[in-house]
């Protein structure tokens, strides 16, 4: 009788411990990391005479290059990605995720002000430097893109540039978008600029 009551007692225990753990609520699983933002095809550049080849994308700012932005956006958080064609005619992406919406949105101001100042800039570097940079309007799409043209020109040897730039935003990621070929701004493709700008932060996110 003894043994039959402790056999009771043992699986009322047991029974006991096992609903008490089905009560413990399950702890919930780790959220999933938010996908990186996407950055632009080669298909998504302007028309050019020959096709775009698009690079990997790398971790942290350009090593060189990117004159105007250069030591403004932070290395953590930053890829970017090189395009280029068969002829004198380049082409970067650099997307930035902050940690806050706050920084990026001081970061995409920041930027927007190094390439308003940037043709001034060039010039007190290299006096013999000629150009024009022209403000090129907002693209509406997400919190907003705006687009910089500046046209350089070095006339003692006749050379001309033109780059077209635009910084675009999309909640904590802010993308810039760089074009350049050799010319001026007549030849550049202006509206075909504005569309791979309004894709770019179409894509962040």
């Amino acid at each position: 009788m003894r043994t039959f009551r402790t056999a009771l007692l043992t699986a009322a225990a047991a029974g006991l411990a096992v609903t008490a753990l089905a009560q413990v609520p399950a702890a919930a699983a780790p959220a999933p990391a938010p996908a990186p933002p996407k950055f632009l095809s080669a298909g998504q550049l302007p028309a050019s005479l020959t096709p775009w080849t698009a690079g990997p994308v790398r971790q942290g700012v350009p090593s060189e290059g990117s004159v105007c932005t250069a030591g403004i956006a932070p290395a953590a958080g930053t890829r970017h990605r090189d395009f280029r064609t068969e002829l004198d005619t380049g082409a970067r992406q650099t997307i930035t995720v902050a940690a806050t919406t706050a920084q990026a949105k001081a970061l995409a101001a920041e930027l927007r002000s190094a390439l308003e100042t940037c043709l001034d800039r060039l010039k007190e570097q290299d006096p013999g430097l000629e150009g024009e940079a022209f403000y090129q309007g907002r693209v509406d799409i997400e919190e907003g893109a705006h687009v910089y043209s500046i046209d350089t020109s070095y006339p003692e040897v006749g050379s001309t540039d033109i780059g077209l730039y635009s910084v675009g935003r999309d909640g904590r990621a802010v993308t810039v978008v760089e074009w350049g070929q050799l010319g001026d701004l007549d030849g550049a493709p202006l509206e075909g600029f504005k569309n791979t700008t309004r894709t770019a932060v179409a894509k962040l996110y």
